[in-house]
């Protein structure tokens, strides 16, 4: 798309409340994750392999997983009838000072419409709050649009688009943010084995993923970032009515530190949503799924 350009646009003063959830919110949307090159990857401990006592998923047509490409198109073709297009939550927002271990508690309420649009609500009273549409992101305040740039939320592309749009675009999509598909190795992740996509068996500074090997659910995402070392996890998955899965958990940690925590609950998916719930201009007027 086009550039946007930062603007800032006068609105009234919210309130005392509103201002301290939006200075919240400010905080977790500077950690957005954006493309950026990953600097050359520097050797570790090595993950270990998992045992091969479970054959190994393949694609519909028969190919074995053996690179991210590959991973990317079972992923989609796994559920394909299954996954859903849209999905509503509250989530109980943690921040923590990495400095003093000072914790701040939010209730946010998120909406998606997949692929590509997620919606946070951090305030309902002030309707303060972001909206991602691919590669956009703008911010609001009192209901006005305080910013508008450019970026890609990965969590959401990882957690959700791979399994709603066709694999070439997910394809793409990732290339485009810095992933290397060619490199790819098995580790393991909380005791399950995991295929990793962007790095080399011992590198965990590379820009990477990591996917169950047995449910090919996104369980966690590390980079480097303007904080440092940003490490991504999904956790908790649950399964819905229809065979798929949602993470009602996400946490990142900065530098080995954790700075915020999402638990999620009322989630509910295939739920209808209006279109105008994710247009920038509709932000403060659109038909709200918590409103009757």
């Amino acid at each position: 798309m086009t550039a946007l350009r930062w603007r800032s646009i006068s609105t009234p003063l919210p309130s005392a409340a509103g201002l301290l959830v939006f200075a919240g919110f400010v905080a977790v949307l500077a950690g957005c994750h954006r493309s950026r090159p990953a600097p050359a990857p520097q050797p570790t401990t090595p993950a270990r392999t998992p045992p091969r006592s479970t054959p190994t998923p393949s694609t519909a047509e028969g190919a074995a997983i053996t690179s991210g490409a590959t991973l990317v198109r079972a992923m989609r073709e796994l559920y394909t009838n299954s996954w859903y297009h849209t999905v509503t939550f509250r989530q109980r927002t943690t921040i923590v000072n990495t400095t003093n271990g000072h914790e701040f508690v939010q209730t946010w309420f998120g909406a998606g419409a997949f692929p590509g649009r997620l919606r946070i609500d951090t305030d309902l009273a002030s309707k303060t709050g972001t909206l991602y549409r691919r590669d956009s992101i703008y911010s609001f305040n009192a209901g006005k649009l305080v910013t508008a740039d450019t970026g890609t939320y990965e969590p959401l592309m990882l957690g959700f688009d791979l399994y709603t749009q066709p694999a070439a675009r997910s394809d793409a999509d990732l290339r485009r943010l810095g992933f290397d598909l060619s490199r790819f190795h098995e580790g393991t992740w909380q005791g399950r084995p995991v295929f990793i996509v962007g790095a080399e068996r011992g590198d965990t500074t590379s820009k990477q993923f990591w996917v169950d090997r047995e449910r090919l659910l996104t369980v966690r995402l590390l980079e480097r970032t303007a904080r440092g070392r940003t490490d991504i996890r999904f956790n908790k998955y649950i399964r819905t009515d229809k065979g798929a899965w949602v993470a009602s958990e996400v946490e990142q940690y900065a530098n080995g530190k954790l700075r915020l925590r999402e638990e999620y609950s009322d989630i509910r998916t295939g739920v209808p949503l209006a279109d105008a719930l994710f247009e920038p201009k509709d932000w403060a007027t659109a038909p709200h799924w918590t409103r009757p």
